[in-house]
């Protein structure tokens, strides 16, 4: 069992001043063994932190990061599944499935993660997962001012991840769960 932290556009300070106190108190160093990030998290502070939590940290650069050398996409291997991050800026029209999709199959992944709406969605798509775990903050984005703070915590083990959404509503972390099985017959193709 591999535990892994997808969060982004944490917007700090600039649209939001921390990630929220319950979210804090969830997140121990110690338990996760990655944390990929999606971007935005804008200061170094940011990234200081995700550091205490877990010292295996992946981060794609959003538009407003001063740090230029996180790259624009991202691919790793996490047991028996391939990650693809990407912060999402870059996916014309944003949030859009189909555009995401074209992304995954370019980067050949299982798994992509990208942010940029703030909005949590996860797609089952096409034999893989499509995941945006939102904003971490709740940060406002370009698209709505009504967001809820959201992070993706997943629980990788052999051909299976368990996809965890924790969001804060009113006050109360709400989680919810999708399950997705990889098929061993699903081959990549080489670019």
């Amino acid at each position: 069992m591999v535990l892994v932290l997808a969060l982004g556009d944490l917007h700090v300070p600039h649209r939001a001043p921390d990630l929220p106190a319950k979210f804090k108190s969830m997140l121990v160093p110690g338990k996760i063994q990655h944390i990929i990030c999606t971007g935005n998290l804008c200061i170094k502070e940011v990234h200081d932190y995700l550091k205490t939590l877990c010292p295996d940290l992946h981060i794609t650069r959003g538009e407003y990061d001063e740090e230029t050398r996180y790259p624009e996409t991202k691919t790793l291997t996490i047991g028996q599944f391939k990650l693809g991050l990407c912060h999402g800026h870059q996916v014309i029209p944003w949030g859009d499935l189909d555009s995401l999709a074209m992304l995954q199959r370019q980067l050949d992944v299982d798994i992509l993660v990208t942010g940029h709406t703030h909005q949590f969605t996860a797609y089952k798509h096409e034999g893989g997962v499509v995941i945006n775990p939102g904003s971490a903050t709740g940060a406002y984005s370009s698209i709505t001012y009504d967001v809820n703070p959201s992070f993706v915590l997943m629980d990788i083990d052999g051909l299976r991840v368990v996809v965890y959404v924790y969001e804060l509503i009113d006050g109360e972390v709400k989680v919810d769960k999708i399950d997705f099985k990889k098929t061993t017959t699903a081959s990549h193709t080489a670019h």
